[in-house]
């Protein structure tokens, strides 16, 4: 029979009696805590946990390994499974060609270590260690969805290396690439790309080939970053397998393609609109993620301040004229428009909106998709919606004259239309319309109001710090600032600082005073600075009240609106 663990300690000069004693005393106590008397020990700090592996080492006869002694990077390949290595708490530590040194929690689990025997067919050297040190180990080095990742690549690379080389042709035949597509491990892969992308909290995933190599990059909260670098000769496989799953021609590589993938991703539902576009090296491919489960942001989230939501909130509850969002793409103007129709949807209401695509289904309105193949585009959905008596109209984007025009005649007739421009500034899509063809006079009595936009990256609340500008920071403001607030980069927001996005915005309202200047055709500097006269607060000024607040930095404002310092 083994000497209690108690016992060895003693001998080892670790403890006294006394100690010992009244560890027992609380473990009779703590009866219900099922605690072992070296954690009892730790506990009441009398000895440390290295302590305990020493003598469980001597009592099992064992050696013994501490964390800090465990591989830096992961040591066997995919042939051994995550699952089985977690559920029997055995960590691989170091392989060589014929043996195999592995730390485990149990010594004496015999099953599990005959099974690895025979699947590795190796010997095997047996080394102690904690549980906990164990699961973190494998958790960072084979449970990670990095770790899945590279696994997953090694088995695709395996069968490419095995297979021969005519398999993947640049012009392989149609049989062939759905062959490549439907690859276990290629199949595995473009999954776990998407799925890492989601977790991520990814906007966009760009698959793009190049003369050596297939890059996949990631966009979160609005930046750019690598994730993942493939062989050229995965190109093929890569392309087919998306190609397919968004139902697209996966034979022609020649023009530009459009498709869409839907599906359950990280638990959620998930909607990508993939487009190709051919390359030098090959087909780029980009994919737009719209997480279907994720709840649309209200007014507030958005980064309104109070004044502005004030004056906003007056404006759309008008009952009819046309009210514009602009900035580029990916500035969130359809998440203000979804908020902005939350805000205003009620039973007395009828909303009718077209949209490419819809992103986010709202309660009580009625959403068209706009479907370009069978000549269901913005205007043509525009022009059957007026006839279905809505109270309020939302077009996603008006990107041509015949667009422009039904909207101003729906606005006309009493509609509320809110639609998006792609202008710089607010000003600017009053000069964008009548350079479209509208009449400076249909544009006077129709427009309510325009409200430009840009996102800025918020900073990490679990890093956020406060710091002290510089001279230089103080001019930009035209006032001293003592504090300003910026993140310092933590394992939240993977060392970058920023976690989430916000808004900024400049909002001009359409007043008599303005209409008269669009009758005159007034450039939009005139525009604008009849705007700034009667006290509207531009993209800059808006984005450096939020830099005052804490919300962002001001390298973001910088970035998104291009001031220089």
């Amino acid at each position: 029979m083994p000497r209690r663990i108690s016992e060895i300690m003693l001998d080892m000069s670790m403890i006294t009696q006394e100690q010992i004693d009244e560890a027992l005393k609380t473990q009779r106590a703590e009866k219900g805590a099922h605690k072992k008397i070296g954690e009892i020990l730790v506990d009441k700090g009398w000895i440390n946990r290295v302590d305990v592996l020493k003598a469980l080492s001597r009592q099992t006869g064992v050696p013994y390994l501490t964390s800090d002694q465990f591989p830096k990077e992961a040591t066997v390949d995919h042939s051994i499974s995550y699952e089985f290595l977690r559920d029997n708490l055995i960590f691989p530590v170091k392989m060589t060609e014929d043996t195999l040194t592995i730390v485990v929690a149990n010594p004496d689990n015999d099953m599990a270590l005959s099974n690895l025997r025979s699947a590795i067919g190796k010997r095997l050297e047996v080394r102690l260690g904690f549980a906990e040190d164990i699961i973190e180990s494998l958790d960072a080095f084979y449970g990670s969805r990095g770790a899945v990742m590279r696994r997953i690549l090694d088995v695709v690379q395996e069968e490419e290396d095995e297979a021969p080389a005519s398999t993947a042709p640049e012009t392989g035949e149609v049989s062939q690439l759905k062959d490549l597509a439907q690859d276990s491990g290629i199949i595995q892969l473009v999954t776990m790309l998407i799925e890492n992308a989601v977790h991520d909290r990814c906007s966009d995933i760009h698959v793009e080939p190049f003369e050596h190599s297939v890059r996949v990059r990631y966009r979160v909260d609005g930046i750019l970053h690598e994730s993942q670098s493939f062989p050229k000769r995965m190109q093929p496989a890569i392309s087919s397998r998306l190609k397919l799953m968004a139902q697209m021609n996966i034979a022609e590589r020649r023009l530009p393609q459009d498709g869409r993938i839907k599906g359950i991703y990280d638990g959620r539902e998930i909607d990508l609109r993939v487009s190709t576009l051919p390359t030098v090296h090959g087909e780029s491919i980009v994919m737009r993620i719209l997480d279907k489960s994720s709840a649309f942001y209200t007014l507030e989230e958005l980064g309104f301040t109070e004044d502005l939501r004030g004056i906003y909130e007056k404006l759309i509850r008008l009952p009819y004229g046309m009210f514009l969002i602009t900035g580029p793409t990916g500035s969130g103007k359809t998440t203000t428009l979804y908020g902005t129709l939350d805000k205003i949807n009620s039973p007395d209401k009828k909303i009718i909106t077209v949209e490419e695509p819809v992103e986010y289904q709202l309660p009580g309105v009625n959403q068209i998709h706009v479907r370009a193949k069978i000549g269901l585009t913005f205007s043509t959905g525009l022009r059957h919606i007026v006839r279905q008596d809505p109270d309020v109209i939302m077009v996603g984007e008006i990107r041509d004259v015949e667009t422009a025009g039904i909207a101003i005649h729906a606005a006309l007739t009493g509609h509320l239309l809110f639609s998006t421009l792609h202008t710089n500034d607010a000003p600017g899509a009053i000069t964008r319309l009548m350079d479209m063809g509208v009449e400076s006079f249909l544009v006077s009595s129709t427009l309510i109001g325009v409200m430009a936009q840009r996102l800025v990256r918020k900073i990490c609340p679990d890093c956020r710090e406060a710091y002290a500008p510089g001279d230089d920071v103080s001019a930009v403001f035209g006032h001293p600032v003592e504090k300003l607030y910026r993140g310092r980069g933590c394992q939240t927001c993977k060392g970058s600082g920023y976690k989430g996005r916000i808004g900024i915005f400049e909002l001009l309202p359409v007043d008599e005073g303005l209409r008269l200047l669009i009758v005159e055709n007034a450039t939009s500097a005139r525009l604008k600075e009849y705007a700034i006269n009667k006290g509207m607060r531009t993209l800059r000024e808006d984005g450096l009240l939020k830099v005052l607040s804490g919300s962002t930095t001001l390298d973001e404002v910088m970035r998104v609106t291009q001031i220089a310092l």
